[in-house]
């Protein structure tokens, strides 16, 4: 045995006390932070559009941010970037079982970045929306190709926490979007970019992910499990969705698959048709407040552009705390009662939240707890789900776990934009985004009960068959 091999066999049989980085090889390092650097760029693209949403609509429609047409085409593009995500993670999910997590990963990342690069070149509200469902399907495919990467290549031991930590990395990429904003803000405020055009050089800092390619060209790897059932003929046969049918097919997948896919739309919906929302509220109670305050004009449009990048940022902070929290709590007690806890918070918080944040001073506080409740619960999603499935069908199902969410997602963006049209126009602002938010707050009431049917998996091997 080489003394490389000597050290791999130490690793893979450390004590229980031994800390998890202490289990990884040089290649799991490797594996780890390019799956956490594609899902840190996929996420970097998330927020991008998020803070760039509405000045791009407003800049298209020729429309003030604030005006109805231009909050109500948000959560069209909004759900329609969100249906793009969803059909892209249904098919590079199935793919990535079929023809390998590594080549199906290296090819989401030129997707989403080639597609977020020519959101810059858009010219009117309808192709910034075609521009954002391709990137959606790019976008889509990473999350279950990298957790499935990483889950079949690093030791058991190791596993929970680095694909927590995989989840915690990505507010990395959450913050960064939000430097980049407070950047082009400035280099707006000072004519170096054209005042109302920043949005655009915020995409084009999204085409950077396409030159991870060619640093993981050639060294990126298929799993060892992954490449055992390729060698025995063991991988899914027939169309690209044949492993759709051997999962729905065997009643243990079947009811796990239902199961994963309720837990995981729950936080999806909860973040993406709820908290994706938050900056629309503050946009008219943070002028609301600078205007009570004595500021006029561009004194407000600044103050509160800075309020919600500060709130922002503080979000992200609560959700890294939230994420490290839910891996902590997961691998001590066990999946079900960390998610019990977590869907309990967010509701609670969420609902808080949207009801009385009036001020920046109480975004300051609220927005990291929010960010807590409502992103603790995604790190249980990269540690749970490649958990309830076995490798020939890992990458299918915690892609359709994950990304059926985003359907549901879409559909509560949507029901999200007729509350506040038609249900709860008849109130003065904001009180139509306070409503339609904690009205949507229902939804983690399903996670919690789908928890009653869920499999505790704390303590178990990877299912193989």
């Amino acid at each position: 045995m080489s003394s490389s091999q000597l050290k791999d066999s130490v690793r893979q049989t450390a004590g229980p006390d031994t800390p998890w980085w202490r289990l990884l090889n040089g290649y799991h390092w490797f594996v780890f932070l390019v799956a956490s650097a594609a899902w840190f760029f996929d996420c970097l693209d998330q927020r991008l559009f998020s803070l760039a949403r509405i000045p791009a609509l407003a800049s298209l429609m020729h429309e003030s941010p604030s005006a109805p047409a231009v909050q109500a085409f948000g959560k069209v593009v909004t759900a329609w970037f969100l249906i793009g995500w969803g059909v892209g993670g249904m098919i590079f999910g199935a793919l990535g079982d079929r023809y390998g997590r590594a080549r199906m990963l290296t090819l989401t990342i030129l997707i989403y970045s080639g597609f977020t690069g020519l959101s810059f070149l858009s010219r009117t509200a309808w192709d910034f929306t075609l521009f954002r469902f391709l990137t959606g399907l790019g976008v889509g495919g990473v999350f279950g190709l990298a957790v499935a990467l990483i889950a079949e290549t690093v030791p058991s031991g190791a596993r929970v926490q680095a694909l927590g930590m995989l989840q915690v990395l990505s507010t990395v990429g959450n913050v960064a979007a939000g430097f980049a904003k407070m950047g082009i803000d400035n280099l707006e405020a000072s004519k170096v970019v054209t005042p109302g055009e920043g949005w655009r050089w915020m995409f084009l800092i999204g085409s950077v992910p396409a030159l991870m390619v060619l640093v993981t060209r050639g060294r990126l790897r298929e799993p060892e499990s992954w490449l055992r059932l390729k060698e025995s003929g063991g991988l899914p046969k027939g169309g690209i969705f044949a492993s759709y049918g051997s999962l729905l097919g065997d009643p243990r997948w079947r009811r796990n698959l239902v199961v994963g896919a309720v837990i995981a739309s729950t936080g999806v919906v909860g973040l993406w048709a709820i908290g994706e929302y938050a900056p629309d509220l503050q946009k008219t109670v943070f002028a609301t407040h600078y205007q009570k305050a004595g500021l006029e004009g561009d004194a407000v449009k600044a103050a509160v552009n800075r309020a919600i990048t500060n709130a922002y940022l503080l979000n992200m902070l609560g959700a890294a705390t939230g994420m490290w929290l839910f891996t902590r709590l997961a691998n001590a007690t066990g999946r079900r009662l960390a998610f019990a806890v977590g869907f309990v918070a967010a509701l609670g918080v969420t609902f808080g939240v949207y009801w009385k944040m009036d001020s920046p001073q109480d975004a300051y506080w609220m927005m990291p707890l929010m960010g807590a409740a409502q992103l603790g619960v995604f790190a249980g999603f990269a540690i749970y789900l490649p958990e309830l499935f076995p490798s020939r069908l890992r990458s299918t199902g915690t892609s359709f776990c994950y990304n059926l969410g985003r359907f549901a997602a879409a559909g509560g963006s949507f029901f999200s934009s007729i509350l506040t049209k038609e249900v709860f126009v008849s109130h003065a602002l904001p009180l139509p985004y306070r409503y339609s938010a904690m009205t949507m707050c229902v939804i983690f009431l399903f996670g919690l009960a789908a928890l009653i049917f869920a499999p505790e998996t704390k303590g178990q091997p990877l299912p193989e068959e």
